[in-house]
């Protein structure tokens, strides 16, 4: 039995919870070790972004915004005394095995690696991360990991973590917001002129024994860039068990929505997920429409 699967059976049988012992954990000096502070969520959760705003990405014709496709993260789960940190590193070509290096050295796993869009310019991969132990040492192998890319680091504020309510006011979304939020079923958040949906599943998900909630990256991620005149740029990943993969692809290419990717992002997971991303630019309804054609074949957790 491996050291992480004990470590998972000994914080089940002692009842631990993440909310329970989140307060025991000193978010400040995680962020001070990381280089870069996070937000504190419900139940417990830590989480920094980490976008990629060093980079200039164009997509047929479109500019990406870091918050829109190239928003990396880090969110950490308290577990009784440690914590698991699972993770999306958005990586250019170059910057892949020298930070793969650094995160194997430092005993932390690589989940996945991969594209989430095709064509973009210059061309970007995504590196998932999982680990378990000291969340402050987890925080300084990932600094040096990311050290070695080009990826923005700022220095953790004296503050603390901030809380939801504390962000700045983010730019107007020029979109008609209430019909898409009508036609997915869902309440869009603005993330720095970014529609963005995370709509859960209906069922738990666990990864070593422990529950991986939503802001964990277990969430159906739907994001409208607004383009002007009522158009939009979408991407994002559909969370699938393996009978809802067919019929969301069929659904998505149907509604002219161009599938860019297909895989895992953990490896022992419960049950089994599959992540597919996609991407168009059009007609915001018109997109938001194919979008719930493919929404209707998932096990989605309903408001």
């Amino acid at each position: 039995m491996s050291t992480v699967t004990k470590f998972a059976l000994v914080a089940l049988v002692a009842g631990w919870t993440g909310a329970a012992s989140a307060a025991n954990v000193d978010w400040n000096r995680v962020g001070e070790a990381l280089g870069k502070s996070g937000t504190q969520l419900p139940g417990g959760i830590y989480k920094v972004a980490l976008p990629r705003t060093d980079l200039k990405v164009t997509l047929d014709g479109v500019e990406i915004k870091p918050g829109f496709a190239l928003g990396g993260w880090l969110a950490f789960e308290p577990m009784g005394q440690e914590s698991m940190v699972m993770g999306d590193l958005v990586l250019t070509e170059d910057e892949v095995n020298p930070v793969m290096t650094k995160v194997l050295s430092g005993g932390l796993q690589v989940t996945a690696l991969h594209n989430h869009l095709l064509r973009n310019r210059p061309f970007t991969m995504y590196m998932h991360v999982m680990g378990t132990g000291d969340p402050i040492q987890l925080a300084r192998v990932l600094h040096n990991a990311l050290s070695v890319s080009r990826t923005p680091l700022a220095a953790a504020g004296s503050g603390g973590p901030q809380s939801v309510t504390a962000r700045a006011k983010p730019p107007k979304i020029d979109l008609d917001t209430t019909v898409l939020d009508r036609t997915l079923g869902a309440k869009g958040t603005n993330n720095g002129g970014i529609l963005q949906y995370g709509i859960p599943r209906a069922e738990p998900i666990k990864d070593m024994g422990m529950i991986v909630p939503p802001t964990m990256g277990t969430a159906q991620g739907i994001n409208f860039e607004p383009l002007g005149g009522g158009n939009a740029a979408i991407t994002g990943d559909f969370v699938l068990t393996a009978n809802e993969v067919a019929p969301v692809m069929k659904a998505l290419r149907e509604n002219g929505i161009e599938v860019t990717a297909l895989h895992n992002h953990m490896i022992d997971e419960e049950p089994r997920l599959f992540f597919m991303h996609f991407w168009a630019h059009g007609d915001a309804v018109k997109l938001a429409k194919g979008l719930r054609a493919a929404l209707d074949y998932i096990n989605v957790k309903h408001s």
